[in-house]
């Protein structure tokens, strides 16, 4: 999915959310990255196959 020099890391591996910012939303609190998963401001994920991962929270 990625168009630029580098090669981002896929949406399964951990660094998944250093990949580039493709379609940035901030008004909307989310952004696409080029390798498919959407990272929402409060650090939530959706990944390109639909599985969601929920930000951490505090206890």
């Amino acid at each position: 999915m990625c168009a630029h020099p580098t090669d981002c890391p896929s949406a399964e591996t951990p660094a998944a959310r250093s990949a580039e910012v493709v379609a940035p939303h901030p008004e909307q609190g989310w952004c696409l990255l080029c390798n498919g998963v959407i990272l929402f401001d409060d650090g939530g994920t959706i990944l390109p196959d639909g599985t969601t991962h929920n930000p951490a929270t505090a206890a």
